[in-house]
């Protein structure tokens, strides 16, 4: 587990846009859980935008709450 920097922050993303699922599943665990900002050295900013972005999608079924 390498800490190289916030992942937006580098792309220079000032949010995090709910509709791009691919970069949401990457912050998530197998189980369908948002990963901890220590493990891919997210900004609290940033993290509070994932987490928001993550709940929103959920919400309009483009990632599942839950994954069996």
């Amino acid at each position: 587990m390498e800490i190289k920097g916030c992942y937006f922050c580098q792309q220079k993303m000032d949010s995090v846009d709910y509709k791009d699922a691919y970069v949401l599943r990457r912050f998530m665990n197998s189980q369908g859980k948002i990963y901890p900002p220590k493990k891919f050295g997210i900004c609290a900013k940033h993290q509070r935008s994932l987490a928001n972005a993550v709940k929103r999608a959920r919400t309009m079924a483009l990632v599942p709450f839950l994954i069996r």
